[in-house]
Protein backbone atom coordinates (compact mmCIF):
# COMPACT_ATOMS: atom_id res chain seq x y z
CA UNK A 1 0.00 0.00 0.00
CA UNK A 2 1.12 3.53 -1.11
CA UNK A 3 0.33 7.02 -1.08
CA UNK A 4 0.40 8.06 -4.79
CA UNK A 5 -0.09 11.52 -4.28
CA UNK A 6 0.42 14.82 -2.16
CA UNK A 7 3.14 15.75 0.88
CA UNK A 8 4.02 11.85 1.39
CA UNK A 9 3.94 10.79 -2.85
CA UNK A 10 5.46 7.59 -3.03
CA UNK A 11 5.72 6.46 0.83
CA UNK A 12 4.92 2.67 1.40
CA UNK A 13 2.76 1.95 4.39
CA UNK A 14 2.99 -1.83 6.11
CA UNK A 15 -0.33 -2.53 7.70
CA UNK A 16 -0.29 -5.67 9.55
CA UNK A 17 -1.38 -8.85 7.91
CA UNK A 18 -3.54 -9.54 10.57
CA UNK A 19 -5.86 -6.48 9.87
CA UNK A 20 -9.84 -7.69 8.40
CA UNK A 21 -9.22 -5.41 5.82
CA UNK A 22 -9.60 -5.51 1.58
CA UNK A 23 -7.32 -2.01 1.18
CA UNK A 24 -8.75 -0.07 -2.43
CA UNK A 25 -6.21 -0.88 -5.54
CA UNK A 26 -3.92 1.74 -6.07
CA UNK A 27 -4.95 1.98 -9.62
CA UNK A 28 -8.91 2.06 -8.70
CA UNK A 29 -7.48 4.95 -5.62
CA UNK A 30 -5.81 6.55 -8.43
CA UNK A 31 -8.50 6.85 -10.62
CA UNK A 32 -10.86 8.09 -8.32
CA UNK A 33 -8.74 10.99 -6.79
CA UNK A 34 -8.57 12.14 -10.20
CA UNK A 35 -12.00 12.20 -10.68
CA UNK A 36 -12.56 13.73 -7.19
CA UNK A 37 -9.53 16.40 -8.10
CA UNK A 38 -12.06 18.05 -11.05
CA UNK A 39 -14.37 18.97 -8.50
CA UNK A 40 -13.06 19.92 -5.06
CA UNK A 41 -9.51 21.48 -3.51
CA UNK A 42 -8.50 18.91 -1.79
CA UNK A 43 -6.88 21.99 1.22
CA UNK A 44 -10.78 23.16 1.25
CA UNK A 45 -12.39 19.83 2.36
CA UNK A 46 -13.81 18.17 5.46
CA UNK A 47 -13.30 14.17 5.17
CA UNK A 48 -15.51 10.96 6.38
CA UNK A 49 -13.69 7.86 5.30
CA UNK A 50 -16.26 5.64 6.57
CA UNK A 51 -15.21 1.30 6.84
CA UNK A 52 -11.61 2.80 7.03
CA UNK A 53 -9.83 -0.34 7.50
CA UNK A 54 -5.80 0.97 6.66
CA UNK A 55 -6.66 4.24 6.41
CA UNK A 56 -5.47 3.70 2.67
CA UNK A 57 -8.16 6.37 1.32
CA UNK A 58 -7.63 8.84 4.29
CA UNK A 59 -4.08 9.14 4.45
CA UNK A 60 -4.73 10.25 0.65
CA UNK A 61 -6.69 12.81 1.54
CA UNK A 62 -4.66 14.04 4.25
CA UNK A 63 -1.48 13.99 2.07
CA UNK A 64 -3.31 15.98 -0.43
CA UNK A 65 -3.73 19.17 2.62
CA UNK A 66 -7.42 18.03 3.69
CA UNK A 67 -9.22 20.76 6.23
CA UNK A 68 -9.67 17.42 8.76
CA UNK A 69 -10.13 13.77 8.18
CA UNK A 70 -12.40 11.45 10.04
CA UNK A 71 -11.56 7.61 10.13
CA UNK A 72 -14.29 5.57 11.32
CA UNK A 73 -13.90 1.75 11.45
CA UNK A 74 -15.36 -0.90 13.91
CA UNK A 75 -11.71 -2.72 14.22
CA UNK A 76 -10.22 -1.65 17.57
CA UNK A 77 -6.76 -2.99 15.25
CA UNK A 78 -7.51 -1.08 12.56
CA UNK A 79 -7.96 2.66 14.50
CA UNK A 80 -4.71 1.95 16.61
CA UNK A 81 -2.74 1.08 13.09
CA UNK A 82 -4.49 4.52 11.48
CA UNK A 83 -4.07 6.55 14.75
CA UNK A 84 -0.14 5.67 14.91
CA UNK A 85 0.43 6.33 11.42
CA UNK A 86 -0.87 9.23 11.35
CA UNK A 87 0.99 10.50 14.14
CA UNK A 88 4.39 9.20 12.16
CA UNK A 89 3.61 10.97 9.13
CA UNK A 90 2.66 13.96 10.76
CA UNK A 91 -1.14 13.99 9.51
CA UNK A 92 -2.20 16.22 12.24
CA UNK A 93 -5.77 17.04 10.69
CA UNK A 94 -6.33 13.34 11.28
CA UNK A 95 -8.25 10.64 13.35
CA UNK A 96 -9.30 7.62 13.57
CA UNK A 97 -12.78 6.59 15.81
CA UNK A 98 -13.64 3.29 16.67
CA UNK A 99 -17.47 3.11 16.07
CA UNK A 100 -19.85 0.99 13.91
CA UNK A 101 -20.96 2.39 11.03
CA UNK A 102 -24.43 2.90 10.71
CA UNK A 103 -24.95 3.99 14.59
CA UNK A 104 -22.33 6.59 13.99
CA UNK A 105 -24.60 8.19 11.01
CA UNK A 106 -26.96 7.92 13.54
CA UNK A 107 -25.29 10.36 15.59
CA UNK A 108 -23.11 12.12 13.37
CA UNK A 109 -23.83 15.86 13.84
CA UNK A 110 -20.52 17.33 11.78
CA UNK A 111 -21.28 17.61 8.09
CA UNK A 112 -18.57 16.94 5.21
CA UNK A 113 -17.75 17.82 1.48
CA UNK A 114 -16.66 14.34 0.77
CA UNK A 115 -18.01 10.97 2.40
CA UNK A 116 -16.55 7.55 1.40
CA UNK A 117 -17.78 4.40 2.49
CA UNK A 118 -15.34 1.14 1.09
CA UNK A 119 -18.00 -1.47 3.51
CA UNK A 120 -16.94 -5.29 3.58
CA UNK A 121 -17.91 -6.87 0.13
CA UNK A 122 -20.21 -9.43 1.71
CA UNK A 123 -21.90 -6.50 3.65
CA UNK A 124 -26.06 -6.31 3.61
CA UNK A 125 -26.82 -2.45 4.95
CA UNK A 126 -25.52 -0.91 1.52
CA UNK A 127 -28.39 0.85 1.10
CA UNK A 128 -28.46 2.41 4.78
CA UNK A 129 -25.12 4.51 4.46
CA UNK A 130 -27.16 7.22 1.74
CA UNK A 131 -30.07 6.57 3.76
CA UNK A 132 -28.47 8.00 6.83
CA UNK A 133 -26.14 10.57 5.15
CA UNK A 134 -28.51 12.00 3.43
CA UNK A 135 -31.20 11.95 5.47
CA UNK A 136 -29.25 13.63 8.08
CA UNK A 137 -27.79 16.22 6.18
CA UNK A 138 -24.35 14.62 6.29
CA UNK A 139 -22.51 16.29 3.34
CA UNK A 140 -22.03 19.94 2.83
CA UNK A 141 -23.03 22.20 -0.45
CA UNK A 142 -21.86 20.46 -3.24
CA UNK A 143 -20.78 17.40 -1.50
CA UNK A 144 -20.10 13.82 -2.76
CA UNK A 145 -20.65 10.54 -1.34
CA UNK A 146 -19.05 7.70 -2.76
CA UNK A 147 -19.39 4.69 -1.88
CA UNK A 148 -16.85 1.09 -2.96
CA UNK A 149 -18.94 -1.80 -3.78
CA UNK A 150 -18.66 -4.70 -5.67
CA UNK A 151 -20.92 -5.41 -8.55
CA UNK A 152 -23.81 -7.43 -7.07
CA UNK A 153 -24.41 -3.60 -5.21
CA UNK A 154 -26.31 -1.11 -7.61
CA UNK A 155 -27.12 2.05 -6.55
CA UNK A 156 -28.59 3.55 -9.94
CA UNK A 157 -31.72 3.50 -8.42
CA UNK A 158 -31.02 6.09 -5.43
CA UNK A 159 -32.55 9.43 -6.18
CA UNK A 160 -29.00 10.97 -5.60
CA UNK A 161 -26.78 8.94 -7.68
CA UNK A 162 -24.80 10.25 -10.65
CA UNK A 163 -22.29 8.28 -11.80
CA UNK A 164 -21.02 4.83 -11.34
CA UNK A 165 -17.54 3.94 -12.20
CA UNK A 166 -15.78 -0.27 -12.24
CA UNK A 167 -12.10 -0.67 -12.59
CA UNK A 168 -11.50 -4.30 -12.33
CA UNK A 169 -13.12 -5.65 -9.51
CA UNK A 170 -13.79 -2.59 -7.41
CA UNK A 171 -17.36 -0.32 -8.50
CA UNK A 172 -17.48 3.36 -7.32
CA UNK A 173 -20.96 4.86 -6.50
CA UNK A 174 -20.69 8.18 -7.09
CA UNK A 175 -23.98 9.96 -4.97
CA UNK A 176 -24.63 14.32 -3.90
CA UNK A 177 -27.67 16.27 -3.31
CA UNK A 178 -27.45 19.11 -5.58
CA UNK A 179 -25.96 17.07 -9.05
Amino acid sequence: MRIICGSHRGKKLHPPETLPVRPTTDMAKESLFNILNNYFYFDNVRVLDLCAGTGNISYEFAARGAQSVVSVDIHNACVQFMNKTAQELHFDKMRAIRADVLPFLERCTQRFNIIFADPPYDWDSYPRIPELVFGNKLLLPDGFLVIEHPASVSFEDQPHFFQHRSYGRVHFSFLAENL
